[in-house]
Formats: structure tokens, C-alpha cells, sequence
């Protein structure tokens, strides 16, 4: 359910038909479903089916009855036996996307065009809350990744189709470049490495230089030998989501928010997903059993959920866990460069990779702003509810800066201390623990089909693992995945 229900049903109901309207969502606006802090705000007064444009013989479609059956269903969660569970309101659906970060969001886009009636559940208040928005948005050029791997071909094809798509919709991008640094003879031959997967991975323009070379493209800059990627850039992620969202409503897509999906069952040839408010996971005492709001069968599923992916999966019932990875979670702080009268890079500057990430490193914002960041702590005892409403610790303390100050003088030598502030923090979505490499994207996709004769089944994808290069392959995975669940 998306809230609980009032007298105001049909303005409540209004209000998602106003919002499906993409001219209504903007910085200021957030696209925002019945969010119990807009719930007085005058829109909810003032907006009417009529006024929305809609006729007295108005037909709803599949993903509208869904969303009148979400909010019929507005009230407390409580407790349940299986006879209360008996009389919990279920509906079919064409698709369901689970989670509306940037890849959630692309690969409703391509369903939509498809022709697909797509509703995409999210359980935070808007869209991109979790790390779509909390990344350094670098546009990747694909140089990390092992040859033939999951992230090799997604990053290299997502860039191009990034880039393409930001010029002709006008996204605030820029093409800045990056330097790859070795500042110490032992780091040479691994950026040599870098450079091989690079070429191997059909990345355009690569180009290995000394460090006095570098230093007259970057005189702040203090390394041995550096890899220019002229490819490598940067991209207002929020502006891009925004414009996917806009083109998948355009092409009807639907987009629930405060609401989760806590697991489901296979039922034959069918998945049956329990879908709750969020807040009834919030007042939850962890105990006893969670009465859903709404049973919900698609005939497309796709798990998008990103931090919380792995753990809806194992709670699907007749999916086999033994193929669904271990979650581990690492956690990274960003801070800004103060005190500075001009930026002292051009170019994005990264140090050689490290365990759980690619070192912190300088990204710049479209406004010429220098961060530093992430670093990698990793995280343990992360439940289930935590992951599904993102309840993660966000915030960057001070002192963190003094681990800080010696990676980034490595290359950095004339970092003034005190200059670093704190900005904020992300969570990457990990498939291996600490010391124990890299791991490529995993995708799972299935069928389930009990042979009985009939056509109502459900075929899922499941992308997890999405962390860099998320951003960059977006494009990618979500044609890769439509592509293949439209077939």
C-alpha cells in the first residue's frame, strides 16, 4: 500500500494520476506517491480527476487497478494466520520493477517502450535514494574489468550509450578525462595491467606517460607514470535519472514509492510477491510475522533492488538460495577540498585500485567542485529490514579525514591539512568480503513453469552486484535485461 487510507481516498488517488504526469516532477518536486509529508500539502487539495484530464468513462489499466488496490489497502500492518492471510487483496501484473535507482529506473524505460505495462515498487519516498546517489557519477570508460567479463562489456557499451544519451537530452555531462597514477615503482606494472585491459576491453584513446608529463598536464600532481583516459567523464545523475523516469512514464510506466516488497513465493508457475507499506516495516518489532498489504503476481519480475537485492531473493520462497550469492556491504565517506581559490585538477586523478574499491581518489562535479573519497570500511550484521529501507549509517565523521590526508598526499604532496570537510557516504552492493578480489556483475534470469498448459508465468532477472561501474553500464543492463525478458 502506498498510505493509509482516508476520507481523501479519491484526491489521494488523484494525486498518482497527477503524478504520473512527468511535466509535474522537478528538483523542487520530488516524484513522491502519497509520502505522509506531502499528505497536506495544497496539491492534495486541489488536484481532481478533471482537472488531471481524465474522462467520466475513464478506463483504468492493469498498473492503475494495481495502485487503487494498493491504496484500498490502507491500514496498520498486524499480525496474521494463515486464515487472515486468506483475505490479503492479490492482483496480477504485467511487469514489476523492484527498486527505482538508475538501473531500476532504465530498465523500466525499456520495458515501457516495449509496450510492456510496467509498476516499478521502491520503498524510499522518491527515486535514486540509495548508491544511483551516492557515488562519485563518473562516467567509466571500462579499464578495471577483466576481458569478456559482465562489467568489461556493460561499462564499455553502457559509456557510449551514456554519452549518446546525454547529448540528446540535453544532460549536464562533461568528457574530462582521467589519469590512473602509479606513484611508486612497485604500482608500475600494475598500471601497465590496467593499460592491457583497457586496450582488451576496446577502450578508445588510452595513452601511458611519464610523470613529468603528467605533471605538465596536472602540475599539482605527483606521480612516476600515469594512464590518461580521455574517455572518462562526468554526469549529473540525478538529471539523469530524472529524464529516464520521464520517458518511462511517458510510455506508461508506473512508479509506487513507500512501498516494499518483504518477499513472496513460487506457486506453481507463478511468483506471488508480499508487498507492504514501508513505514509497516519501520514500526515493526521484528518478531512476529508481517501481515502484506497487497500479494502481487507479475508475469515479468526484475530485482532491481539493489542494497537489498540478495536478501528479497533469499526470501522468495522456492528460488534456489544456493544460487543466490552472499550479500557484503562496504561503506565509503567522500569529503570536499576547502580552501582552495581554484580547483587544482582538471582531470579526474585515481591512485592504483585497492581492496573493496579503485582508491580514493579526486572526482570533480559539474561546477568544479574536488571531492576525495571513498574510502572502504567494510560492513557486518546488516538485516534484512535495514537493507530493504536503506536504514544505513550515511553520516561522515570528522576525524575520518585523518585517514585521508595521507592517501591523497601520495599524489597530492601540497594538500594543506585542514582542508578537507566532510560531504557524505555511500554503501556499494558487494558479492565478496574484504581480501578476497573483485567480482564481476551477476544477472540471474529464470523461468518458471509448472507445465501445466498454462500461459500465465512468470520470467525473472535478477542484476546483483551492481556497484561501479553501475552508474556507467545503466544503459546497458537495462536493454541487456528487456532484451531478453520480451523475447
Amino acid at each position: 500500500m502506498v498510505l493509509q487510507l482516508s476520507d481523501r481516498l479519491s484526491n489521494l488517488f488523484a494525486l498518482f494520476i497527477h503524478s504520473h504526469n512527468p511535466s509535474t516532477h522537478g528538483f523542487e518536486q520530488p516524484l513522491v506517491l502519497a509520502s505522509s509529508k506531502y499528505r497536506e500539502h495544497n496539491l492534495l487539495q486541489q488536484t481532481s480527476c478533471r482537472s488531471s484530464g481524465l474522462s467520466e468513462n475513464y478506463e483504468p489499466n492493469t498498473a492503475t487497478k494495481i495502485f487503487r488496490a494498493l491504496l484500498a489497502a490502507g491500514r496498520q500492518a498486524r499480525l496474521f494466520s494463515t486464515e487472515q492471510y486468506k483475505s490479503v487483496p492479490t492482483e496480477t501484473a504485467d511487469a514489476v520493477v523492484i527498486g527505482a535507482g538508475v538501473v531500476g529506473i532504465a530498465v523500466a524505460r525499456e520495458l515501457a517502450k516495449l509496450g510492456r505495462e510496467v509498476l516499478v515498487i521502491e520503498s524510499a519516498p522518491t527515486f535514486g535514494t540509495g548508491s544511483s546517489s551516492r557515488n562519485s557519477e563518473v562516467i567509466h570508460a571500462g579499464i578495471y574489468y577483466p576481458r569478456n567479463s559482465l562489467k568489461a562489456a556493460f561499462c564499455v557499451s553502457g559509456r557510449r550509450l551514456l554519452y549518446k544519451y546525454c547529448e540528446e537530452h540535453d544532460i549536464p555531462h562533461k568528457r574530462i578525462g582521467k589519469l590512473i597514477v602509479a606513484t611508486g615503482s612497485s604500482e608500475i606494472p600494475k598500471l601497465d595491467l590496467l593499460m592491457t585491459r583497457g586496450i582488451e576491453n576496446g577502450v578508445e584513446g588510452l595513452r601511458m606517460m611519464d610523470g613529468h608529463e603528467a605533471t605538465r598536464m596536472e602540475p599539482e600532481l605527483q606521480c612516476l607514470k600515469a594512464l590518461l583516459s580521455p574517455a572518462s567523464g562526468i554526469v549529473d545523475s540525478h538529471s539523469f535519472m530524472l529524464s529516464l523516469l520521464g520517458e518511462a512514464e511517458n510510455n506508461g510506466a508506473t512508479f509506487s514509492y513507500n512501498t516494499t516488497v518483504t518477499g513472496g513465493k513460487y506457486d506453481g508457475d507463478r511468483v506471488k510477491l508480499y508487498i507492504s507499506e514501508s513505514q509497516a516495516l519501520r514500526n515493526w518489532d521484528w518478531k512476529s510475522p508481517l501481515k502484506p498489504d497487497l500479494i502481487l503476481s507479475p508475469r515479468i519480475l526484475v530485482n532491481s533492488a539493489g542494497l537489498s537485492a540478495l536478501a528479497l531473493s533469499k526470501r522468495i520462497h522456492g528460488l534456489d538460495n544456493g544460487i543466490i550469492p552472499t550479500p557484503y556491504f562496504a561503506r565509503g565517506c567522500y569529503f570536499t577540498l576547502s580552501n582552495v581559490r581554484s580547483p587544482p585538477f582538471q582531470h579526474l586523478i585515481y591512485p592504483i585500485p585497492e581492496d573493496g574499491g579503485l582508491g580514493v581518489h579526486v572526482t570533480l562535479d559539474l561546477n568544479g567542485q574536488v571531492r576525495f573519497g571513498p574510502d572502504v570500511e567494510w560492513i557486518d550484521g546488516v538485516d534484512d529490514i535495514s537493507s530493504f529501507l536503506n536504514l544505513f549509517d550515511y553520516s561522515v565523521p570528522g576525524d575520518r579525514a585523518n585517514r585521508f590526508y595521507p592517501e591523497i598526499r601520495n599524489y597530492y604532496p601540497y594538500l594543506k591539512d585542514g582542508s578537507l570537510e566532510p560531504d557524505y557516504a555511500g554503501i556499494r552492493p558487494k558479492l565478496s568480503r574484504a581480501k578476497q578480489g573483485p567480482t564481476d556483475f551477476v544477472i540471474q534470469n529464470s523461468v518458471h513453469s509448472a507445465g501445466r498448459g498454462d500461459s500465465w508465468h512468470t520470467r525473472s532477472h535478477k542484476p546483483f552486484g551492481i556497484e561501479s561501474p553501475g552508474l556507467t553500464s545503466s544503459l546497458a543492463i537495462a536493454e541487456h535485461v528487456a532484451v531478453r525478458l520480451s523475447r
